[in-house]
């Protein structure tokens, strides 16, 4: 590990292999807490490289619990986070909206570690058991439409890394792995990253598989669709610029769409949104995220997306989707 630091601290990047080799070497407790921190820490200070990213992404997928949905054709809609912004969980909520409307989906998540609550805080605050029983959770796909792939369940690896991340309390480099781990390997993916050059990366990854994404960043700094600005996206045809007035929609404020300060007002936000009572802008970005995710499923375009989102979340499917999987869990 010491002349792997010494090589990052000069700048120098390590090879995929290298990369790899470290993280099966963090699964195995080779390096203490101080080592693994200062790696964390230095990728802070310093980009990281394709191949750097693709050896960490390998090696947590080689280590995985993996579990098969290879019938359901799901779509995964997750976020990096570690965008600083605090939002309520537009991404977890989307996800209910993409099964109301039909589209199965193996939402990947985690506790928050850069903000104050994550999609599994939510969900597990709102009753939600987390397991990682693979048939459970084809049941649970199958009679729900949504399945929560609690991320700790399935990558034993980091649990050397979890406590760590949890005291630095900032964005690491496993923010840019979470979308890239779905331990079910959905062929359909819609992934928010926090930066142009992560969605730059993550799109020339993603171009050497099969998979149907669309990878998004909103100029505004979200990892996701805000609807307050412009949003990059890459998806296997194209790169392009979605605007709010290319679903009929107004540009909202960053204030709209803001979370809550602790996990109870963020589940308050969540339900109430869920419910069909959020305000107009928290409805629209929930659907304009769900509806790109149930577009890059169903081939169509991102208005018919939207407009099928928009009748799940207000005709109650989304809401039904979460009590199934509620009931269904417990």
């Amino acid at each position: 590990m010491k002349e792997i630091l010494n090589r990052l601290i000069n700048q120098e990047t390590i090879s995929k292999e290298e990369a790899k080799k470290v993280l099966v070497n963090i699964s195995k407790g080779v390096y203490n807490t101080s080592q693994i921190a200062s790696f964390l820490t230095v990728y802070m200070m310093r980009s990281i490289s394709v191949e750097e990213l693709d050896g960490f992404r390998e090696a947590l997928l080689d280590l995985c619990l993996a579990i098969d949905l290879s019938d359901f054709n799901a779509v995964d809609l997750c976020g990096t986070g570690g965008d600083g912004k605090d939002t309520f969980n537009i991404s977890t909520l989307a996800s209910f909206v993409t099964a109301g409307a039909g589209v199965k989906v193996a939402k990947h998540g985690n506790y928050g570690v850069s903000s104050s609550c994550g999609s599994s805080n939510v969900l597990e605050h709102l009753g939600i058991t987390f397991s990682n029983d693979e048939s459970f959770l084809q049941r649970s796909i199958d009679k729900a439409g949504i399945c929560v792939l609690h991320a700790p369940l399935f990558h034993p690896a980091m649990k050397n890394v979890a406590p760590i991340r949890k005291e630095l309390g900032v964005k690491t480099f496993f923010n840019m792995l979470g979308p890239m781990v779905n331990p079910s390997f959905p062929k359909n993916q819609m992934v928010g990253v926090f930066n142009l050059e992560l969605a730059r990366m993550y799109g020339y990854l993603y171009q050497t598989t099969d998979k149907n994404y669309a990878i998004l960043h909103d100029l505004a700094g979200y990892d996701e669709i805000s609807l307050t600005d412009r949003t990059k996206m890459i998806t296997n045809q194209e790169d392009k610029m979605i605007l709010p007035s290319d679903l009929g929609i107004q540009r909202i404020k960053q204030s709209d769409i803001y979370g809550g300060k602790s996990v109870k007002e963020s589940a308050d936000i969540f339900l109430k949104v869920l419910q069909g009572e959020g305000t107009e802008a928290q409805t629209n970005v929930v659907c304009a995220n769900a509806g790109l995710a149930i577009s890059v499923v169903n081939q169509k375009s991102h208005q018919e997306g939207f407009e099928l989102a928009r009748e799940s979340l207000l005709g109650k499917k989304a809401l039904n989707a979460f009590i199934k999987l509620r009931e269904f869990s417990n």
